[in-house]
């Protein structure tokens, strides 16, 4: 699976935190991440991850491609609610991709730990079983 990591700046100690925790199941996928925040996971983790731009330089967007590409399977964004986003509408772009695509998204901790261990138990194996790498 392809499984994008994204987290907004008061949030990334939060997947950082995740991310160890669930490192052995993480490892087991190709990873993605918006730039500081794969470099900071990658630092604390030693996990393989594709770094894009950071998330107001364009990183949301090209994660948003792989999603509107049907090339990304799951989303972990650690969102912060109580502070104003300068790049907003590209946030809300890549939550509204998640939905128009059934890409399974978690924006907060508790969601996120229920969709990894779902992964693990493959209750979201209808993603590989769909004919859509070619």
């Amino acid at each position: 699976m392809k499984i994008a990591l994204i987290a907004h700046d008061r949030k990334k100690d939060n997947l950082i935190q995740f991310a160890i925790a669930y490192r052995d199941i993480l490892k087991e996928h190709d990873l993605y991440a918006t730039g500081t925040t794969g470099t900071m996971i990658e630092a604390e983790t030693a996990l393989p991850i594709t770094k894009f731009r950071s998330g107001p330089l364009g990183g949301d967007q090209q994660i948003g491609a792989m999603i509107a590409n049907n090339d990304m399977d799951m989303v972990f964004f650690f969102r912060d609610p109580l502070t104003a986003q300068p790049h907003e509408p590209d946030v809300m772009a890549l939550v509204r991709l998640c939905d128009l695509y059934h890409i399974p998204l978690a924006t907060n901790m508790g969601t996120a730990e229920i969709l990894l261990k779902g992964l693990k138990e493959g209750f979201v194996d209808w993603r590989i079983l769909e004919e859509r790498r070619k």
